[in-house]
């Protein structure tokens, strides 16, 4: 047994009082003398003794009321199986808020029996006392120590949100409040969750300056079905043509699920897409085929149908079908006669010719594909210009001339980094394969054994092999050396010919069955624009081409609900968007600067993290917790009285109000031997 105050125990020496005053205050008889008292005697004997025996009862119930009067003041208790630290205390509370806490548990949900737990880890402490309330929003209010009224009422606000926050994370964020403490107070930890796999990660966490307890929640197991996420097979979607879009659906329980709905909401407009069957524990992809009539923004919802969880049955995208593809051509000398055949061949085809001496860099963001044709040099302007835009996503491809000077390419393809170019060779080389497995020539051909005539060349350049470059071969001479290479930067490609593009040295263009699907894949290729969906609190940051031509014009998104201003930088050519969790609701939100008029409209989702209802348990936290004493967990569900359970753990089992209890039973017994045993 300990005492929360020591000090009172000092009071035991008051109790010598009533043994003095019980010493020395007693009566004294006179002996009166005369004949045949004998009979006298014997009554006088009794009495005196049933008096000494009355009067030392009520002195020993006096002795033990003051002394159990004092223990009450001295606050005694019994430690229970953690240790109690003495003094006032900062305690913080972490309420998972998480999509899963909307889970039920028995008749009531996760989350509601989170607060009800919060409450009364709250209550069990003393007023003196300060707290922080924590929730998975991360609220800058809750960075704060309160009173526990004022952590009563901000319990009760707590709702369920989209923020998917990791155990370590929240603990990190605990531990820098109570660090706000007064020096004499000891920092306590709470952390009340339903402990997802995927984010309990406690067995990494080393820090031992905080007791930590674990409050698991135990949620009836339910069977979900999420849409996880889709993407289309080309990187460009195109008007009037069939564009796939391949969707994966994953089945999180341990049955197999039949006939799962899959629909699809384009623009408006409701596609029925079929049925599905998925294994339990598995996912599957399937293909819908997407006609796009129109150019422009396209808002797209697919949909499942699946109860009870259906945070995770509609997933959000959008895609932009530009109204051209524009193209840049760089000429050396003379324009390519076969360059603007093939894209004027081609309707959303716009190609811009320019003379190497006349070049407006600022441009390059707005062009699809950049052409180098027959130039004998490049600029160091040029060199860095492109291996710019090449970063930024744009798609570079590079037919050198015969009498290139090799230096200056040289330079910029070490930049990328690429292959550099070696000796010209002016012999007769065949081209003698294509890649048919890489998206430039990926789908084109239809029949990939079909006999056609490749390119040959009577002049090129010998590539260097370095496999740092990362080199990925689009078309091979007979003798394994690269004819046609791509090189990724960046989120851009630069497409390297081995050959000038002069009929007279390179037949290529003379190829129209490669030449021309080869230019139309390659200017849209550009991995810049694939993001056709974005996830709520992990897609923070936006990429953005600068369209703000005044310091007045701010960007702001606006979606069904809600209308903010992000957080802007411009860099260059560049506008960069923070979101700072500002986006709570899945949905369609559309960026812009003038009203009405969107410059982008992107697709946000809810975290799929809560889709996996499988939770750790006790057992599981006892032995991810076993090597850190400062964890401890708290297993509420074999207890009725939970408050009185946190109350113990905090001060342990607490004994002062049996003292008063029994203090006033020997006062009682006192009253009693005083007025009912009579001694005459």
């Amino acid at each position: 047994m300990q005492f929360l105050h020591p000090a009172f125990l000092y009071g035991l020496l008051a109790l010598a009082i009533p043994v003095i005053i019980h010493l020395f205050f007693f009566r004294r008889f006179k002996k009166v003398y005369f004949t045949n008292v004998r009979f006298l005697k014997e009554v006088k004997e009794e009495t005196s003794a049933r008096r000494k025996i009355r009067n030392l009862l009520v002195l020993l119930a006096r002795l033990l009321a003051m002394a159990l009067l004092i223990l009450g003041f001295a606050q005694p208790f019994i430690p229970k199986d953690t240790e109690v630290k003495k003094g006032a205390k900062a305690v913080a509370v972490y309420v998972d808020n998480s999509f899963s806490m909307s889970s039920l548990s028995q008749d009531v949900p996760l989350i509601d029996k989170a607060k009800e737990r919060a409450r009364e880890v709250v209550a069990a402490y003393n007023v003196e006392d300060r707290f922080q309330i924590l929730t998975g929003d991360f609220e800058g209010r809750h960075q704060r120590l309160v009173s526990q009224e004022d952590a009563i009422a901000l319990i009760d606000e707590i709702k369920v949100t989209p923020s998917v926050k990791k155990i370590s994370q929240v603990m990190v964020r605990q531990k820098q409040a109570l660090e706000t403490r007064q020096d004499n107070e000891i920092m306590v930890s709470y952390v009340i969750s339903d402990f997802q796999q995927n984010i309990t990660d406690i067995n990494t966490y080393e820090d031992t300056t905080v007791a930590i307890n674990l409050l698991p929640l135990q949620s009836v197991q339910e069977k979900n079905i999420a849409i996880d996420s889709c993407w289309f097979d080309s990187p460009v979607r195109m008007r009037n043509q069939t564009n796939p879009l391949v969707v994966k659906i994953k089945n999180y329980s341990q049955e197999d699920a039949e006939n799962v709905r899959l629909a699809l909401k384009l623009d408006g407009q409701i596609k029925p897409v079929g049925t599905m069957n998925i294994p339990a524990g598995q996912e599957v992809t399937d293909t819908v085929n997407v006609t796009i009539l129109r150019n422009g923004w396209h808002k797209a919802e697919l949909t499942i149908t699946d109860y009870p969880v259906q945070f995770d049955d509609s997933y959000y995208f959008t895609f932009n079908v530009a109204e051209q593809i524009n193209a840049l051509v760089i000429n050396g000398t003379a324009n390519n006669k076969y360059l603007n055949a093939a894209f004027n061949g081609i309707e959303s085809f716009k190609i811009t010719n320019k003379s190497s001496q006349n070049i407006d860099y600022s441009s390059f963001p707005s062009y699809d594909l950049i052409v180098t044709n027959d130039l004998t040099s490049l600029s160091s302007g040029l060199t860095f210009e492109l291996t710019e835009y090449i970063k930024n996503g744009g798609n570079v491809l590079m037919f050198p001339s015969a009498s290139a000077n090799k230096e200056s390419y040289n330079a910029f393809l070490d930049g990328v980094p690429a292959n550099q170019l070696g000796a010209n060779e002016k012999s007769e080389r065949k081209v003698s394969n294509i890649n048919t497995e890489e998206f430039v020539f990926k789908d084109v051909f239809e029949n990939k054994s079909a006999l056609f005539k490749l390119p040959v060349t009577q002049s090129n350049f010998s590539l260097t092999k370095f496999s740092s470059r990362g080199e990925e071969p689009l078309m091979i001479y007979r003798d394994g050396s690269s004819y046609l290479a791509k090189y990724r930067t960046g989120q851009g490609h630069l497409y390297l010919c081995a050959g000038p593009l002069n009929a007279d040295q390179n037949d290529l263009v003379k190829n129209g069955e490669i030449f021309v699907p080869m230019l139309y894949k390659m200017a849209i290729s550009s991995a810049k624009n694939n993001d056709i969906a974005y996830t709520i609190g992990k897609d923070e940051v936006l990429d953005q081409a600068n369209r703000a031509t005044g310091a007045e014009m701010i960007y702001k998104i606006k979606g069904e609900k809600e209308e903010f201003i992000p957080e802007q930088k411009v860099i260059g050519s560049q506008v960069i968007l923070g979101m700072n969790n500002q986006i709570k609701e899945a949905g369609f939100y559309n960026l812009y600067l003038e009203a009405g008029k969107p410059l982008n409209v992107y697709g946000y989702n809810f975290d799929r993290r809560e889709s996996e209802l499988q939770y750790i348990n006790v057992e599981g936290l006892t032995e991810m917790t076993q090597n850190n004493p400062a964890f401890s967990i708290v297993d509420s569900s074999k207890n009725a009285n939970f408050a009185e359970l946190i109350k113990e753990r905090s001060t342990g089992v607490i004994l002062w109000r049996w003292c008063i209890i029994l203090a006033l039973l020997f006062l009682a017994i006192e009253v009693l031997l005083l007025r009912f045993w009579k001694v005459d």
